[in-house]
């Protein structure tokens, strides 16, 4: 009777994780559109808010890196199936490259980092990631637009570091982190 409960509460504890997973899929994809429809003013071709990422952030926050992973990945394949291979690629490459380096920060200082330095350092090495696959796409060096990707990683890493708190605390009471 004990191992048919704990299956039964292991299988909705599953069910529930990829329903939120899900859930947090779509509203990466909602953010994602809503960004495109206000460009961002710069020189750079390309450059975006990275509301979507918000969401990556959150999953690697409150829930497993695992998930945030999926979350890259699903975005990388949204952004190819609506925007083209080249955008996918551009996409999963910077995604994987700011979660390494996130992962990576809060694996090292455990405690002691901030969502805010997370966030900073997630979308500069999102852009880093992105310039490195377009320069390896177009086969040629693209670093002329390093400068201007570091200050715009830095201004949205630092919004989306807001936008990240404020949604966190209205998703405390869900106790998300139990799944």
């Amino acid at each position: 009777m004990e191992k048919t409960i704990a299956s039964s509460n292991h299988r909705t504890t599953k069910t529930r994780r990829i329903t939120l997973l899900g859930l947090l899929f779509a509203l990466a994809m909602v953010l994602s559109v809503l960004e495109s429809l206000f460009p961002v003013p710069v020189p750079v071709p390309g450059v975006r808010l990275g509301l979507a990422n918000i969401v990556v952030m959150f999953a690697l926050f409150h829930l497993k890196k695992s998930d945030a992973l999926t979350l890259v990945i699903l975005k990388a394949m949204f952004i190819a199936a609506t925007r083209g291979l080249i955008a996918g690629a551009l996409s999963l490459s910077g995604g994987l490259c700011a979660l390494g380096v996130m992962v990576l920060i809060l694996l090292m200082m455990k405690e002691k980092t901030t969502i805010l330095l997370v966030s900073i350092l997630g979308a500069v090495f999102h852009n880093f990631g992105q310039i490195a696959a377009a320069s390896a796409i177009m086969e040629t060096v693209l670093w002329i637009y390093l400068p201007t990707l570091i200050l715009s990683g830095i201004v949205t890493g630092f919004a989306t570091s807001v936008m990240l708190k404020m949604t966190s605390s209205a998703f405390q009471g869900l106790h998300l982190n139990k799944f």
